[in-house]
C-alpha cells in the first residue's frame, strides 16, 4: 500500500449526487462514497482520466460541479468501504461482493466492490434490474447503450439472452468487460460509442442514462427497435420526465416506475420497421 491517496471531492447539488456518484463507480475501479451535496473519490494512482471523464459529463449535462483535490496520508480506507459494501436483491437478481456468498434461489451477479453504485443500490439500475427481470426472455437479442460497468447486459445474459453493450466512456467499456469476465459471460459485441453504431434491431432496448441525453439520442434507440420491441428508460429525474415522453410519444408506453425522485419508463413499438 502506497503512503499516500489523492481524494477529490465533486461538489454538486443535491438532486445530481447519485447520477455522479453512479457515473464515477462506471468509470472508476476505485472506492467512493457519497454526502448529501458531494461524492469522494480516493484513489492511490493518477485521477486525472476520471476527473476530466466527470468534467465532460457534467458539461454535457449541464450538471452544477466543483472539484477539490487533496493528498492525504494512506489509512485501511479500501477495507473500511468494503465493510459498508452489502448485497442488495432487486427483482430476481441478487448482486454481492466475492466476500459474501451466492444465494441458491436467486440470479447471482458478482460486481467488482469498488462499483457499489453500479451494482443496483442506485434507484435506476435498481429500476432497470426489475424490469430486465420481468420482461427479457432467453432468446432475446438485446442493446445495453450507456451501459456503465455492464451490470444490466449481464442481467439480460444471465436470462439467456444474447447482448451487445456500448457506452461513449472507453473506461466504462471496460469495466464492463471486466465484470462480464468476472462472472464467466460472454457479450456478442462491446464498443466504445452509442446506438448508432449497431446495424441490428433487438427484442430489448436499454437505457440507463440521464434525460438530456436521452433525449439526444431517442432516433437512435428507435432506430434500434423492431415491431413489439421494448425500450427500458431510465436515469430520468421526475423533473424532466416531460422532456422525454415527448420525444418518445411515438411509442406505446406500457410501464412507468418510480423510486425515490427517479423514473423508469418501459415502451414498446407497435409499427412495422423499415429498413
Amino acid at each position: 500500500m502506497q503512503s499516500s491517496y489523492h481524494e477529490i471531492r465533486f461538489l454538486t447539488d443535491d438532486a445530481f449526487v447519485d447520477l455522479l456518484a453512479d457515473f464515477i463507480a462506471s468509470v472508476s475501479d476505485e472506492a467512493i462514497e457519497y454526502g448529501s451535496d458531494r461524492v469522494i473519490l480516493r484513489n492511490e494512482n493518477d485521477p486525472s482520466a476520471t476527473i476530466e471523464a466527470v468534467e465532460r459529463l457534467a458539461q454535457e449535462a449541464q450538471i452544477p460541479l466543483e472539484i477539490e483535490r487533496e493528498e492525504k496520508e494512506n489509512q485501511d480506507w479500501i477495507r473500511s468501504y468494503q465493510e459498508s459494501v452489502r448485497p442488495i436483491e432487486a427483482g430476481p437478481f441478487y448482486i454481492h461482493p466475492d466476500w459474501y456468498p451466492p444465494k441458491e434461489d436467486k440470479i447471482n451477479l458478482l460486481v467488482n466492490p469498488a462499483l457499489a453504485f453500479g451494482s443496483g443500490h442506485h434507484a435506476t439500475t435498481y429500476s432497470c434490474l426489475e424490469a430486465v427481470g420481468e420482461r427479457t426472455r432467453a432468446d432475446d437479442r438485446v442493446l445495453d447503450v450507456g451501459c456503465g460497468s455492464g451490470i444490466l447486459a449481464l442481467a439480460a445474459r444471465k436470462l439467456g439472452a444474447e447482448v451487445d453493450l456500448c457506452d461513449t466512456d472507453p473506461l466504462a467499456v471496460q469495466s464492463a468487460r471486466e465484470n462480464f469476465a468476472l462472472n464467466d459471460e460472454t457479450f456478442s459485441a462491446l464498443w466504445e460509442g452509442s446506438a448508432h453504431q449497431s446495424d441490428r434491431r433487438y427484442d430489448v432496448v436499454i437505457a440507463n442514462i440521464i434525460a438530456d441525453v436521452l433525449k439526444a439520442i431517442a432516433p437512435q434507440l428507435k432506430a434500434r427497435m423492431d415491431k413489439n420491441s421494448l425500450l427500458i428508460l431510465s436515469g430520468i429525474l421526475d423533473t424532466k420526465e416531460a422532456i422525454v415522453t415527448a420525444v418518445f410519444s411515438d411509442l406505446t408506453l406500457l410501464e412507468r416506475k418510480q423510486k425515490d425522485e427517479w423514473i423508469t419508463l418501459i415502451y414498446t413499438n407497435t409499427k412495422e420497421c423499415n429498413g
